[in-house]
């Protein structure tokens, strides 16, 4: 499976801009947007197993991979008129959306913003949702964020002395998660700006009540990242949503579960039937 790269007029503020893609398949098209800290790679695994019944479209947002990374403050409505721009370019006219985690936050979006270019709505552990119960609780990450490099010096002492004090896989994962949100300008922009809970201005549990399109939620039993209660929150305010929790998975649906999530996805674009679907 070979990325492609697209190049993407998103205005006078931002340029043009790449954006890379992964394509394999053939069918209805399904447009697959990756979650926080992550890129289309992470649906490889889920694009394996439905790449006979339907054509697989992996985007890589606006400020992660290999798409472009430039220098503004990120927000959901950036990330929804880049999916919009790149729709265009493939001739896109309408297709069925499937957002992992932050991917389904710009899903939902972006449906609230285009309902007639979704045929339908597939949201893996959808963030999106907003709960006060985050805030304070990575205030000691705080200084991950920060750009400079005192605290990569002060990593590399850490892991130096990591395994002698038994916290080699603690540092490890600290020293990745520095490495990745200085990688990726939209994760680190996403995490500065959204420190507070008066911050969290762009999440949708007020208006996915006006979604009309058919939408089926999957939740894993044992994520620790998203709450079951966010995909509850989807499913009961979007009408005739479905709610699927997959026994024993973790946050990492389309990486870990694909041979749990293909048969879903499948048996939902099967059913779907528009004439009878509440309006």
């Amino acid at each position: 499976m070979t990325r492609q790269i697209l190049s993407l007029d998103l205005g006078s503020d931002v340029g043009c801009q790449p954006a890379a893609y992964l394509s394999q398949g053939q069918g209805e098209p399904l447009l697959m947007l990756h979650g926080f800290l992550g890129q289309a790679a992470c649906w490889q695994p889920l694009i394996t197993q439905l790449q006979s019944q339907a054509w697989c479209i992996g985007l890589d947002l606006l400020g992660f991979g290999q798409s472009g990374k430039p220098k503004l403050r990120y927000d959901v409505a950036q990330e929804v008129a880049f999916v919009r721009q790149f729709m265009a370019r493939l001739s896109l006219k309408s297709c069925y959306l499937v957002g992992h985690s932050f991917g389904g936050w710009v899903a939902a979006a972006y449906a609230l913003a285009y309902p007639e270019a979704v045929k339908g709505l597939i949201l893996v552990g959808p963030a999106g949702i907003r709960d006060d119960s985050f805030c304070g609780r990575y205030d000691h990450l705080r200084p991950l964020l920060w750009e400079t490099p005192l605290i990569d010096g002060l990593l590399a002492v850490a892991r130096s002395l990591s395994r002698a004090i038994g916290q080699k896989a603690t540092v490890d994962q600290l020293t990745w998660f520095r490495r990745e949100l200085m990688a990726e300008p939209a994760a680190r922009s996403f995490l500065v700006d959204r420190l507070r809970p008066e911050d969290a201005i762009d999440t949708v549990e007020n208006d996915i009540h006006r979604l009309r399109v058919p939408t089926l939620v999957i939740a894993g039993e044992k994520d620790e990242t998203i709450p079951l209660w966010h995909c509850q929150t989807y499913a009961n305010t979007i009408p005739g949503a479905q709610l699927v929790t997959i026994p024993n998975a973790s946050h990492a649906l389309p990486q870990n579960h694909a041979a749990d999530l293909a048969p879903l996805i499948l048996s939902f674009l099967a059913r779907r039937n528009h004439s009878s679907f509440p309006t």
